[in-house]
C-alpha cells in the first residue's frame, strides 16, 4: 500500500491526466513524437504582415479553428483542447469535473479585428473619439467579455463543470507553473480531492511581437526559423514568441487510487520566490532563482543529489540562460556538469503564460517514457555555460525525478519537482 501523505504529513498529489497543444501539434502523442525526434515548430509568421519588423518568425499555433480569430478566442480553444485531453485521460466526466479550476492566461486586450469592426461601424469623428463613442453605445456583451481577464476561465468552468470560483492568474513566464502550484496547494490543504490546472496562451499578436522586440528579447534569426531558438549556445540571440497550452488533472493520491485511476506521476514540490530587481531583468546574482530551486527541493523533501533531470527554463536569451546556469550551478555544485538539463523551448519556442504547464507535461512524459528530449541547435557551445544540455538528439534514460524551472519577467520564479512514482 502506497503511503498517502508526504514528509510533511500532507496529502500526496498525483497527476492522472495530461493534455498538450503546441506549434508541433495537438495532443501528447504528436507532440512527444516531434519533440523526441528534435523537430522544430518554429516557422515564418503568416497571421499578420511582418514588413519592416526585425522578427518575422514564431511558434504560433496556426492550425486551430480559432487561430485567426484573435488572442482571446485562441487562448480559450487552446485551454479547452488541452483540458479535454487531460480530463479524458483521467477518466473523469468532462462536463462535471467537480473540482476547482486554476487557469494561467495572458493579459487581455481588445483584438484588432474587434477594434476595426467597431471603428468601421460609424462615420462620425475620427481616431479614439469615434472608437470610444461607438463602444459606449454597444448593447451586446460579446466584445466586452473578450476584454475581461476572467472570462476565459468562466467559460471553461461552465464547459467542464468545475467547482467554485475559477482562478485566473498571470505571473508572466511562470504562470503555467503557478497554476499547477495552486492546484497542488488546494489539494494539500484538503479543500478538494482533485483540481484542473491549465496554462494557455494564444497571444502571439503583432503588439506582443513589437513589445518584445523593443526589449531586444526576440531572436532575429529569420532565414532558418527552425534554427532560431538555441538555448545555452554562444550565439543565442533571443527567444522565439510562441503559443500553446498544457493541462494537468491533479488528484490526491488517496482519491486517485480509490477510483482505480492510472497514476501518471507525482507532484513532489513547488517553490516560488519574487525578485525585486527590475521589471524585466533578473537579479544579476541569481539569488531569487536559487532560492526558488531550493524551496522546491525542500518542499519535495529531496536533496540536491536526488534530482535526475532538469527541464530548463532555457529561453535562449543571453541573460536568462546565463542566470539559469548560475542558479543551477550554485544549487547542484559539481554535479551540474553531468546532470542532463534540456530545453523544450529550442523546439516549441517560448509559450509565455503556458510554458510552465507545457513543460511540466513534457517532464512527466520524460519520466513515463524514459526518454529525455534534446536541446536542438546546440552547435556552438557557450564556454561560460558548461552543461549537459542533451545536445541535438534525444537520450534514453531512467528518470525518476525532474526539476522544471520557470523564471518569469518581473522576477516571478516558480520551480516544480515531479516524481515518477509515489515514495
Amino acid at each position: 500500500m502506497a503511503n498517502l501523505t508526504d514528509h510533511m504529513g500532507r496529502p500526496i498529489v498525483a497527476v492522472t491526466g495530461i493534455g498538450v497543444v503546441t506549434s508541433l501539434g495537438v495532443g501528447k502523442a504528436d507532440n512527444w513524437a516531434a519533440l523526441t525526434s528534435g523537430k522544430s515548430g518554429i516557422h515564418p509568421i503568416t497571421r499578420f504582415p511582418v514588413d519592416h519588423l526585425n522578427t518575422r518568425i514564431s511558434g504560433m499555433v496556426d492550425f486551430l479553428p480559432s487561430s485567426s480569430r484573435g488572442a482571446s478566442p485562441l487562448t480559450y480553444e487552446l485551454a479547452e483542447t488541452a483540458a479535454q485531453e487531460a480530463v479524458s485521460e483521467a477518466g473523469l466526466d468532462s462536463s462535471e469535473f467537480g473540482g476547482p479550476l486554476f487557469l494561467a492566461s495572458p493579459p487581455v486586450e481588445l483584438d484588432w479585428a474587434d477594434r476595426f469592426s467597431l471603428y468601421n461601424s460609424d462615420k462620425q469623428d475620427a481616431g479614439a473619439e469615434r472608437l470610444l463613442r461607438v463602444a459606449r453605445a454597444l448593447k451586446e456583451l460579446d466584445v466586452f467579455e473578450t476584454t475581461q481577464f476572467g472570462s476565459i476561465a468562466d467559460r471553461l468552468a461552465d464547459r467542464f463543470g468545475t467547482r467554485g470560483l475559477p482562478i485566473t492568474l498571470s505571473t508572466a513566464c511562470a504562470s503555467g507553473a503557478t497554476a499547477i502550484q495552486l492546484g497542488v496547494e488546494a489539494i494539500r490543504r484538503g479543500e478538494c480531492d482533485k483540481a484542473l490546472s491549465i496554462g494557455a496562451d494564444g497571444s502571439a499578436t503583432a503588439e506582443a511581437l513589437i513589445r518584445f522586440s523593443l526589449l531586444s528579447a526576440l531572436s532575429t534569426h529569420n532565414d532558418i526559423p527552425e534554427k532560431a531558438s538555441k538555448p545555452f549556445s554562444k550565439d543565442r540571440d533571443g527567444f522565439v514568441l510562441a503559443e500553446g497550452s498544457g493541462a494537468l488533472v491533479l488528484e490526491s493520491l488517496e482519491a486517485a487510487l480509490a477510483r482505480g485511476a492510472t497514476i501518471l506521476g507525482i507532484m513532489r514540490g513547488c517553490g516560488e520566490k519574487a525578485d525585486d530587481f527590475h521589471r524585466t531583468r533578473s537579479k544579476p546574482d541569481g539569488s531569487p532563482a536559487i532560492a526558488a530551486v531550493r524551496a522546491a527541493l525542500a518542499d519535495a523533501g529531496l536533496g540536491e543529489d536526488e534530482i535526475d533531470y532538469v527541464n530548463a527554463h532555457g529561453t535562449s536569451t543571453p541573460e536568462n540562460d546565463k542566470m539559469e546556469h548560475l542558479s543551477l550551478s550554485t544549487v547542484f555544485g559539481e554535479r551540474i556538469g553531468s546532470m542532463p538539463i534540456s530545453s523544450n523551448k529550442s523546439m516549441i519556442g517560448h509559450t509565455l503564460s503556458a510554458a510552465g504547464a507545457v513543460e511540466a507535461a513534457f517532464s512527466l512524459m520524460t519520466m513515463r517514457e524514459s526518454v529525455i528530449p534534446p536541446t536542438i541547435n546546440y552547435d556552438n557551445p557557450d564556454p561560460a555555460i558548461v552543461l549537459d544540455v542533451v545536445p541535438n538528439s534525444k537520450r534514453n534514460a531512467e528518470v525518476g525525478t525532474v526539476l522544471s524551472n520557470s523564471f518569469g519577467f518581473g522576477g516571478q520564479n516558480t520551480c516544480l519537482v515531479m516524481a515518477r512514482e509515489p515514495v
